[in-house]
């Protein structure tokens, strides 16, 4: 308490957290803390209007480059800028959530409208073009915007990753239209299925994920899914997932050879 006045606890402790405070002035002289308090409200409002123009540029790009744009030169530097500065911020710890529920969810709502555009075999041709753009290009895009958000139990792939899963691929109905195309089916839609399903929850498959093997099983013979009897043993039960790991990469490998050589991939040789 000083001149008078009496500074709530509270406040105090806000103001505090603002800023380190003049050096103590003689008594009865106005205030330390009522004196500043323009200076110190006039920098946070700065503090909220950076940051709301940090957020607003981030959001800009990211929705852009969902609908097919790319980032314009140096805009990299200042969207990772803005990036660090808002993880300095008070919002830094909703960085991530925002991008999963917020810019993701909007992003993949155009992806999913596009496909369902389209019917049978039209969408496994459309599905198969948006899929080799969103691996190709919306994907490392969305992982140099966000590159100084690290440490996360998830990264922004594995994000965006479970997002075109849950958002795209499980929402228009691939199930009926596999077994039409069986003889033709693009080699790209197999490689989908089979990265998606590289992507694990910290918390163990989801039902999300177990419908996405339903879907691998259509396209890949023979498959080694989870560990499903529980009348096996704890033993039992590891090797089988073991094995299935096993198989998980060396299907993947096979995949990635066929692309790249737009051959058959026959065998695969570890040295």
């Amino acid at each position: 308490m000083t001149g008078g006045f009496t500074i709530a606890p509270s406040f105090a402790l806000q103001l505090h957290k603002m800023g380190s405070f003049r050096r103590p002035r003689p008594r009865f002289m106005s205030s330390p803390v009522l004196s500043d308090l323009p200076r110190f409200q006039a920098a946070r409002q700065a503090l909220q209007l950076s940051s709301n123009s940090a957020w607003n540029s981030v959001q800009t790009a990211v929705i852009n480059v969902f609908k097919g744009g790319g980032l314009q030169n140096n805009e990299l530097y200042t969207l990772n800028e803005n990036i660090r500065r808002l993880l300095k911020s008070e919002l830094g710890s909703f960085i991530t959530d925002y991008f999963q529920n917020q810019l993701l969810a909007k992003g993949l709502l155009f992806i999913e409208e596009k496909v369902k555009l389209c019917e049978g075999e039209d969408r496994i041709d459309i599905l198969s073009e948006i899929w080799d753009h969103y691996f190709t290009e919306t994907l490392p895009t969305l992982q140099a915007i966000f590159y100084p958000v690290q440490g996360q139990e998830l990264t922004i792939r594995q994000i965006a990753l479970l997002g075109f899963r849950d958002l795209v691929l499980l929402k228009v109905h691939l199930e009926e239209i596999l077994p039409l195309v069986q003889t033709k089916l693009p080699a790209s839609i197999v490689q989908m299925l089979l990265i998606l399903q590289s992507v694990h929850e910290p918390d163990g498959p989801s039902e999300s994920y177990l419908q996405l093997e339903e879907l691998v099983k259509q396209v890949v013979s023979p498959y080694l899914g989870l560990c499903e009897d529980h009348s096996f043993s704890g033993s039992t039960c590891l090797l089988g997932k073991t094995c299935s790991s096993i198989w998980k990469l060396f299907q993947t490998l096979c995949v990635v050879l066929r692309l790249a050589n737009r051959t058959q991939c026959t065998s695969v040789h570890l040295r």
